[in-house]
């Protein structure tokens, strides 16, 4: 028998307030998801201003965190236009990858625009590390106790959900997929793969790493859920959450395909 325990969602307190592990495990993420982008972003050789996306790193943080968590705000409008005081409380949870992904696009615009720089060049080397953040940050949805998909089958291995978090549905099963789990273990595994493309040929081939990573990610986050019980929005029976993986599918195919076609032109 292989059971994940339920976890204990406050780490510490600071003068009686507590903080939660979500936000530590989402700090973690980030911070570590910044250091690998600067430094693969530093390994071009082309590249003129060295630690740049350490010096917007501000930026690049206050936006994933805003777009994330106002997109997540947006697919539970019902529930925050009622209690809007909430909006600002994020020590529970309650970011969306999808808003992120939004923001680090806006943020990297932003660079681009304002240090005459290649904003491929820049989204491939965040798109990788961002799948290593990800990973990382899949584990804070763990300790919020989130995040977890169907009852397992067999009730003798998987995550327990305690009584007050499961779904009134599945009320009477207490071992559920451990869905945070497997997109970690994806999104590492994915991680491993864009970081060998992206020494291979990222260098000379600007924006196959970000198509690719939109690809990879699209994929992932579709067969995840498949098995996911709480999505925040569908429209009919689908999860905002498929109809978004497969238009970003849709651009990563049709962008690498056009970065390929001119990388060859140009051979």
């Amino acid at each position: 028998m292989f059971i994940i325990p339920a976890p204990k969602p406050i780490a510490f307190n600071i003068f009686g307030i507590p903080v939660y592990k979500y936000g530590v495990i989402m700090a973690l993420a980030i911070f570590v998801a910044i250091l690998v982008a600067n430094k693969l972003f530093n390994s071009d050789k082309k590249v003129l201003k060295k630690d740049i996306i350490i010096e917007y790193a501000p930026i690049i943080i206050i936006l994933g965190i805003l777009c994330a968590r106002m997109y997540f705000c947006l697919l539970n409008s019902g529930y925050y236009f009622s209690h809007p005081l909430e909006i600002i409380d994020i020590r529970q949870g309650g970011l969306s990858i999808h808003g992120g992904i939004a923001g680090g696009l806006l943020s990297m615009v932003i660079i681009a625009f304002k240090e005459k720089i290649s904003f491929l060049s820049l989204m491939d080397s965040t798109a990788c590390a961002t799948f290593l953040g990800q990973a990382i940050g899949r584990w804070g949805n763990y300790f919020n106790s989130e995040a977890f998909g169907l009852p397992v089958a067999n009730q003798n291995w998987g995550l327990f959900v305690p009584q007050n978090l499961r779904p009134v549905q599945y009320s009477d099963f207490s071992l559920f997929h451990p869905a945070f789990l497997y997109e970690s273990c994806l999104d590492l595994i994915s991680f491993c793969l864009l970081l060998y493309i992206f020494k291979k040929v990222s260098h000379d081939c600007k924006g196959i790493v970000f198509f690719i990573y939109l690809i990879l990610y699209s994929i992932i986050r579709f067969s995840i859920e498949q098995i996911r019980i709480d999505s925040a929005l569908n429209i009919g029976s689908v999860p905002i959450a498929e109809i978004i993986s497969v238009i970003l599918f849709v651009i990563g195919i049709i962008g690498s395909c056009i970065v390929i076609k001119n990388n060859v032109k140009s051979l």
